[in-house]
């Protein structure tokens, strides 16, 4: 929030549209900063009866409102850019590219900081919020460009600060397009990246009697995976000896992969010609 009236004030006292944008855009980062809150906690609930696979699509949710929210602060943003191309003003003041160096280096240190937090929890929506300030930073850095267009041309380039702003609304909405669709992959079940699924498979080949893996589908929810896992044994094993064997694939899966929540394994009976999609190991 200290940004946000840094920014503003700096803005206005500066005569910078494209630093008053900055301001809004920063504005939208504390409202979806607490989205992203919310929506982490409630991932973070366990199951209950009426959700028995958890409230991990919260999640993603929640990137999907930082998504919608970073589109509304851009078209915001370059409605009133243009209406400040429109309307012949002053350039902006020389203090006002200070303030923006000093915000970019602390908006970048964020952005590093949080989408690392992301990748090492695979949070989708700690990712989102990491975009956020990396898009803050770049509408500060086209600000910072814009300005110094306006006060190295002179005369004639007072509106170069208001281009900067509607430059920045655009890459806003780039950010926004980047931050929406692994949020709504992943609310629509879309398998992890393949390889996920063969190292499930090959953890499964490494269990006593497990003489092949055929159909793997993963899914994610929220920090974790649920796996449904097709595991082929001698067909003359009794149904005892089948469910003890699902039950150490099941562990040895959970065991290697801490991330996989559950494991749901179909135990199918060895026939002399496998399925095409079987991996035998």
């Amino acid at each position: 929030m200290g940004l946000v009236l840094v920014k503003g004030a700096a803005g206005i006292l500066g005569n910078s549209y494209a630093l008053i944008a900055d301001a809004i855009e920063s504005a939208s980062d504390v409202l979806t900063s607490f989205i992203v809150w919310i929506g982490l906690k409630a991932a973070s609930k366990e199951p209950d009866a009426d959700h028995p696979y958890g409230h991990g699509k919260a999640e993603p949710l929640a990137a999907i409102v930082v998504a919608v929210a970073l589109i509304g602060a851009a078209i915001l943003i370059s409605i009133q850019s243009v209406e400040h191309i429109l309307t012949p003003h002053k350039a902006p003041a020389p203090f006002t590219l200070i303030v923006l160096g000093i915000i970019i280096v602390v908006k970048e240190g964020l952005y590093r900081y949080s989408n690392r937090v992301g990748e090492e929890v695979e949070s989708t929506a700690v990712k989102a919020d990491a975009w956020h300030h990396r898009a803050d930073a770049i509408t500060s850095l086209t600000a910072f460009v814009g300005i110094s267009i306006a006060l190295i041309g002179g005369d004639g380039y007072e509106t170069a600060d208001d281009w900067a702003a509607l430059i920045a609304s655009v890459i806003i909405v780039v950010n926004a397009y980047h931050i929406f669709m692994p949020a709504f992959t992943e609310i629509m079940d879309a398998a992890p990246p393949s390889e996920f699924a063969s190292e499930i498979k090959e953890i499964a080949e490494t269990v006593d009697r497990v003489i092949a893996t055929e159909k793997c589908l993963v899914r994610k929810m929220g920090f974790e995976y649920f796996v449904d896992l097709h595991v082929i044994v001698d067909g003359n094993l009794t149904v005892r000896e089948g469910h003890d064997i699902a039950h150490l694939v099941k562990d040895a899966i959970i065991e290697a992969k801490p991330q996989v929540y559950d494991v749901l394994i179909h135990i199918e009976p060895f026939e002399e010609i496998l399925p095409e999609n079987a991996t035998i190991f």
